[in-house]
């Protein structure tokens, strides 16, 4: 049903042209699950007679600890400078020619999700169009697993360089001299305003319930209920400007 009336809405925006079917840009962002750090214990349950609120300098890792309260949600963080948090992921593909979301998943948290949601949504997209397209994306798919997968599936990288990276960035001047690189590269940063609005306008920054399914239906909801004010909006400027 959530995913009938995304589906719709996409359907809608491909109707009235708003949609180029060939470039896009992908991203993922983080949803706080709804669980707190007194939540994450020892799956072994050695630690039961601990209190709940004593866990500072315990080391805590996934494949130690999970949640009590929402045990689907893994520890994750976005950056070195923020904490691990019981986390989701929320992952989506964007249609650069308005932003407007043509794919969206969410998925439990950890180091290659991110890069290997987009890879399967790309991969439909191309079979989908028929031909060659093209995504933008930031530092964090500058890998050659990632890298690789696009091209196999007929999509061009265009993705920004990780030139700190060891071993250096997985994407050279080949993809780098055309001009359609510096598009992209332009254009993906518009992905962010869907997370904004989900988070912001939406129950996206941390959810009221718990487990995967129920995160990924919120999420799609979400989703489709941005793309409904994008379409407005995009109305009201094309009434405007007849």
């Amino acid at each position: 049903m959530v995913t009938d009336l995304f589906n719709a809405t996409v359907e809608t925006a491909r109707s009235r042209g708003l949609l180029s079917g060939e470039h896009f840009s992908a991203d993922g962002t983080l949803i706080q699950a709804w669980a707190s750090h007194k939540s994450v214990r020892r799956k072994d349950g050695s630690d039961d007679d601990r209190p709940p609120e004593d866990w500072r300098g315990e080391p805590r890792s996934n494949d130690t600890h999970e949640s009590k309260s929402d045990p689907e949600a893994r520890l994750y963080r976005k950056s070195d400078a923020a904490p691990a948090l019981p986390s989701y992921l929320g992952h989506v593909m964007t249609d650069n020619r308005h932003g407007l979301v043509v794919d969206v998943q969410a998925s439990q948290s950890d180091g290659r999700a991110e890069r290997e949601v987009a890879a399967q949504m790309l991969g439909d997209a191309a079979r989908a169009a028929g031909r060659r397209i093209t995504v933008g994306a930031d530092k964090a798919y500058d890998t050659r697993g990632f890298v690789q997968a696009c091209r196999d599936n007929e999509v061009t990288p265009h993705v920004a360089q990780n030139l700190g990276r060891r071993g250096g960035s997985a994407i050279d001047g080949r993809t780098t001299r055309h001009g359609g690189y510096a598009v992209s590269q332009r254009r993906r940063k518009c992905i962010e305003q869907c997370f904004g609005w989900g988070k912001v306008v939406g129950p996206m920054r941390q959810v009221m319930l718990r487990g995967l399914d129920k995160v990924d239906q919120l999420f799609t909801l979400t989703m489709a209920a941005y793309n409904l004010t994008r379409l407005r909006s995009l109305a009201v400027v094309r009434l405007q400007g007849a």
